[in-house]
């Protein structure tokens, strides 16, 4: 099963698999337990700078991409990304990425999926 993308906004499925929020951020209106959550590995989302200057703005979707790679390069931001492949090859890739953000194709789940469709 491929990695699969959703929002942390939709409902809640029995066949999800392993469920992992990649928001620094706990999403508003949404409860902990209503989150249903395997991991929150808020480590690995962008920092607060970045993430402010993205904006979800799609114009800056490429070098917001570019950047947030860089970061994924090193610190507390790297650790959590090696935690987060460990956990997709133990669960042969049967994981959905949860994220908050509006914008569907320009977020930062989507460039971990990438990350971790390649490897």
């Amino acid at each position: 099963m491929p990695i699969q993308l959703k929002r942390i906004y939709d409902s809640y499925d029995e066949d999800d698999g392993v469920r992992v929020l990649v928001d620094r951020i706990w999403p508003r209106g949404i409860s902990k337990e209503n989150a249903k959550l395997d991991y929150w590995m808020k480590e690995v989302g962008p920092t607060s700078d970045l993430r402010k200057w993205f904006g979800h703005d799609p114009g800056k979707y490429e070098e917001f991409k570019k950047k947030y790679k860089e970061e994924l390069k090193s610190g507390d931001q790297q650790e959590e990304l090696e935690k987060l492949k460990k956990i997709t090859k133990e669960h042969n890739k049967s994981i959905i990425l949860l994220y908050a953000a509006k914008n569907k194709e320009h977020n930062q789940a989507q460039v971990l999926k990438e990350i971790l469709d390649h490897q």
